[in-house]
Parts: structure tokens; C-alpha cells; sequence
């Protein structure tokens, strides 16, 4: 019999992982806080015989297990990581199904609920049947939407307490076809950093606008200038994104009168490290510039947050081979485009060679078609066995 699966084989582990991941939507947990979904983790992952170990930064589980062949002399056994996200978003969901939140303004809206149900399924398997040579570490993180999940588990010493010689992240994704693949090497997702520009001028009455410094007239120019940054400086081979988010002056009290200062808050995306600092440098020049034109001043703040999230060859081409194990080639994008979410597996990628792949959540030829992030959305239970099957092939190609 054949070592790989397909997610029909499967098929008698699917009510029992819809039934984990429908639990988990209902009571959702945010970062760091992820205790009782952590709790139903380590307590399956012990009942089918795997070694676990809880309370990696705070509240993330490894479990660990060793296959029945042995390695190879020349180059001894592998190990390899497994990753899934546990925590939930800050969102009030407006679904009225049997599963849906009980806690206001916290919710499954993106799916880790299943990312969690499809790992747990995979550890089930391979426990069942350990065929392979080496050391598969199951990581169930806490803390991706916010906080910094993974970089806090790293530095809480995952790597050195699991050593793994490659890492491998998973994501549903809305808009493909349920059950289908995509992935590409190389940068996959964005770099995501958050910036700040408070203008200061002298403000004024709005009637006699030339006795003072107008700092609105100034953040206007430079909202238009923000994606002349973009058009004009950063290479036509590179995409990247420049958004205002937040934009506070004056009082709506008090509309003839020109405020002394305008706060901008916003997002920066990015796919290489020369764009980043591109980005950073000329959002601070343009500014800076404008100010001094309108007579103004101008305090920028950038703060970096997760880098992009870049997939390494070698892995990739085995994330492919797993899939197309899976699901047969016709069902998995090799060369999907880059898109400008962000993902802090992305640290975790920094460390360890690896490949983090999307699979299909739906679209709406199937039916109803929900984004992640809206308070709509619902993970798809048709495909928690080809999540799980997709995991334990990997390890077949990685270790069988």
C-alpha cells in the first residue's frame, strides 16, 4: 500500500477534525491568550502516544515524533517542523450557524481554528503509522495575528530545544478553488511595517490663512506624493504599497480654524529588503521636503514589522511534490503571485529553510465566498483532510 494519501483516505478522521475546529471557532482565544485551545491540543496529541510539551512562550505546544525507520549513515536523521497558528482575531462575528463565537469581539476569522484541526489530523495519522526515518516537531503557535507569535517562540528556544532542518507553514485562502494548492518560490508574501508623520505649523483662522502655517495644506500634497513614491522610485520589478490609515487635525467643532497639527498613521508593504528601506527613506525625504515648502515641520516614525515571508527552492519543490501527492498536479499552483498580506512565519523562515504554502478555502463558483478577516467568514470543513493528508505526505517526501 501506498505511503502517500490522498484526502479520501482520510475521510474517517473528517467529523472528528470538524468537530475540533467547530469547537475552537466557538470559543476563540487571542494572542497569547490561547489557553484552552492549547489545552485541547496537548490533550489529543497525548492521547495518541506523541511527546508534548506546553507553555512555549506562554501558551504554544510542540509535539514530537520519531519515525520507525532509521536514517540515513551518511548524513543521520532529519527533522522537520510542522507549524500551525491558534489564535483568533479582535472582531465581532456576524454569523448566526451553531459554532459561531460566544465571546463578543473575538473571532475565528482566519482560519486557524482549521489550521489547528488540519495539524492535529496529520499528528493523528502519522502516529498511527510513524513510516518514515526521522523527527517530525508538530509547532502549534500562539500570538500570529498580533504580538509576534513565532519570533517570541524562537526566542523562547524552539529551534534549540527541536532542532529542525526544514519548516513548513500552511494557510487557507478564500478565492481559490477548495482543495486546490498554490505556492511559488522565493518572496511570497510582504514585508509589513506601520508609519507615522505628524505635520506641526502654526495653524490659524481659516479666513486669513497667510498669517500662519497651514499643516493641512501640506498633508494633502503629501498624500498624492506618498504614491508618486511608489510610481517613481521604487523599480517597475518591484510592487509595493504605501496606504494612509488614520488621519486626525482640528476639531469638527470648529471648522474655521486651521489646526497646528495633522497626525497621518499608515501601512507600508514590501517584497525585498532594498525596497523596505527604499520605502522608509523616501516616505521621511518627501516629508520633510513638503514641510519645509509649506513652512511646516515634519516628525516621521517607521516601525518594522515582519519581513516578507521568502520560500526557499529546495522546499518549495518538496511542498510541490507533497501537494500534487495530494491532490494531483492539475490541482496545485506553482507559481502563484506574490500577494501583500504578511505572515510572521516569515521569522520563523529567517532561521530555517522552508515553504509555506496556500490551500483553496473556496470561491465563489462553489458558493457563498467569504475573505479571511470579515466577520462572515468561516473556515471550509471539506477541506481539514486535504490539510492533514498534505502534512503527512510532506513528511513522506521529506523523510519516507
Amino acid at each position: 500500500m501506498t505511503r502517500f494519501l490522498t484526502p479520501d483516505r482520510l475521510a474517517g478522521l473528517e467529523a472528528d477534525l470538524a468537530a475540533i475546529r467547530r469547537d475552537i471557532h466557538r470559543h476563540p482565544e487571542t494572542a497569547f491568550e490561547e489557553v484552552r485551545t492549547a489545552a485541547i491540543v496537548a490533550e489529543r496529541l497525548q492521547a495518541w502516544g506523541l511527546e508534548v510539551h506546553r507553555g512555549i512562550a506562554r501558551t504554544g505546544v510542540v509535539a514530537t515524533l520519531r519515525g520507525r525507520r532509521p536514517g540515513s549513515r551518511a548524513i543521520g536523521p532529519r527533522s522537520i517542523g510542522l507549524r500551525a497558528d491558534m489564535d483568533a482575531l479582535h472582531l465581532h462575528e456576524k454569523n448566526d450557524f451553531a459554532h459561531a463565537s460566544v465571546h463578543d469581539n473575538r473571532m475565528h476569522a482566519c482560519g486557524h481554528d482549521g489550521h489547528t484541526a488540519m495539524l492535529l489530523g496529520a499528528a493523528r495519522a502519522l502516529a498511527a503509522d510513524p513510516d518514515f526515518a526521522g523527527t517530525v516537531h508538530f509547532i502549534f503557535q500562539p500570538a500570529e495575528e498580533d504580538l509576534g507569535g513565532a519570533r517570541a517562540m524562537i526566542e523562547a528556544g524552539l529551534f534549540e530545544r527541536f532542532p529542525c532542518d526544514a519548516i513548513y507553514g500552511l494557510h487557507n485562502m478564500p478565492g481559490y478553488r477548495s482543495g486546490t494548492f498554490a505556492i511559488r518560490p522565493g518572496a511570497m508574501m510582504a514585508a509589513v511595517d506601520t508609519w507615522q508623520v505628524v505635520f506641526h505649523g502654526s495653524g490659524g483662522h481659516g479666513a486669513m490663512p497667510d498669517r500662519g502655517t497651514d499643516p493641512t495644506f501640506v498633508a494633502g500634497q503629501f498624500i498624492g506624493a506618498l504614491q508618486g513614491i511608489v510610481g517613481r522610485t521604487v523599480p517597475s520589478s518591484q510592487a509595493a504599497v504605501l496606504s494612509v490609515g488614520h488621519l486626525a487635525a482640528g476639531s469638527a467643532g470648529s471648522p474655521n480654524v486651521i489646526p497646528s497639527e495633522v497626525l497621518l498613521r499608515g501601512t507600508a508593504r514590501s517584497f525585498s529588503a532594498a525596497t523596505r528601506d527604499l520605502l522608509e527613506r523616501r516616505l521621511a525625504e518627501v516629508a520633510t521636503a513638503l514641510a519645509t515648502a509649506g513652512g511646516c515641520t515634519a516628525a516621521c516614525t517607521w516601525s518594522r514589522g515582519d519581513p516578507a515571508l521568502v520560500n526557499a527552492e529546495a522546499q518549495t519543490a518538496i511542498a510541490i511534490e507533497a501537494a500534487t501527492r495530494t491532490v494531483g498536479r492539475a490541482n496545485v499552483i506553482a507559481d502563484a503571485q506574490p500577494f501583500g498580506g504578511a505572515e510572521d512565519f516569515a521569522v520563523m523562515l529567517e532561521c530555517k529553510p522552508g515553504a509555506y504554502i496556500l490551500l483553496g478555502n473556496g470561491d465563489p463558483d462553489e458558493g457563498p465566498c467569504h475573505d479571511i478577516h470579515s466577520p462572515h467568514y468561516d473556515f471550509n470543513d471539506r477541506i481539514l483532510t486535504s490539510g492533514a493528508a498534505y502534512w503527512v505526505n510532506l513528511v513522506q517526501v521529506e523523510l519516507g
